[in-house]
């Protein structure tokens, strides 16, 4: 019986640990359709995956301001991926069309947005 007790307290504490580290490695998408990104303002946790997805019939790119991320040229259906490690505010627009933008805003462990 306290086995059982110690193997159920140890499995619940390590429940505790992994939960928060799936959620911060977690994804999040993001379309591209009309000329615009959708959502245009996402807010991840620092860890997250975000994936955009080109669901226009002509082609876009995903490029940071800052250049930290670029895809290639995206046609219809094709995806681009990219890890965010670090808290900040992050926007981006499409090369070939610069009036379409959009921004992420990674929050670091304790929820803040520092860069």
């Amino acid at each position: 019986m306290r086995m059982a007790l110690l193997a159920f307290a140890f499995g619940a504490a390590l429940a505790c640990v992994v939960a928060p580290l799936a959620a911060q490695t977690g994804g999040a998408a993001v379309v591209i359709d009309n000329f615009t990104f959708a959502p245009q303002r996402l807010t991840i946790k620092a860890g997250t995956t975000v994936t955009w997805t080109n669901r226009d019939d002509i082609p876009h790119t995903v490029m940071a301001m800052d250049r930290l991320f670029k895809s290639n040229a995206m046609d219809t259906d094709e995806s681009y991926s990219f890890t965010f490690s670090t808290a900040g505010e992050y926007s981006y627009f499409c090369s070939l069309h610069p009036h379409m933008t959009g921004t992420i805003v990674v929050e670091g462990v304790g929820g803040g947005v520092t860069r």
